[in-house]
């Protein structure tokens, strides 16, 4: 499956109809991205239930904001809608298949009890 590009416009839908989304977080002019987008698509088409999504920061600062990206590249996997993997730098494409078989492994009733404990807690 090839990247799509994640905007404001279509990223909660996207979110809704896909159970595991990976987010490339880049900008034009980062050369570590660069370096790092040829992966992310290659990666991609060995995986066709995963959504693999760009967003440009530069035009999708709101985005970027929400999701507190500091630097770039950052890739973010959501499942369920929920942030379940975070990291700044490029990733290997090895590591980006192993980390997708860690998290399409979790129990998302358990990630759901465990994030409501800790909301409970904060209260």
């Amino acid at each position: 499956m090839a990247t799509v590009a994640l905007t404001q416009a279509n990223f909660e839908q996207t979110l809704k109809e896909n159970g595991t989304v990976i987010i490339d977080f880049w900008a034009p002019w980062c050369g570590p991205c660069q370096a790092y987008g040829p992966v992310f698509e290659k990666t991609s088409e060995k995986f066709d239930d995963v959504v693999f999504a760009k967003i440009n920061t530069e035009e999708e600062q709101e985005l970027a904001g929400y999701f507190q990206i500091r630097s770039i590249p950052t890739t973010i996997i959501l499942r369920d809608g929920i942030g379940v993997f975070q990291q700044s730098g490029s990733l290997p494409e090895e590591a980006i298949v192993d980390i997708l078989g860690q998290v399409n492994a979790l129990d998302m009733d358990t990630v759901r009890k465990e994030i409501a404990e800790q909301t409970e807690n904060k209260e």
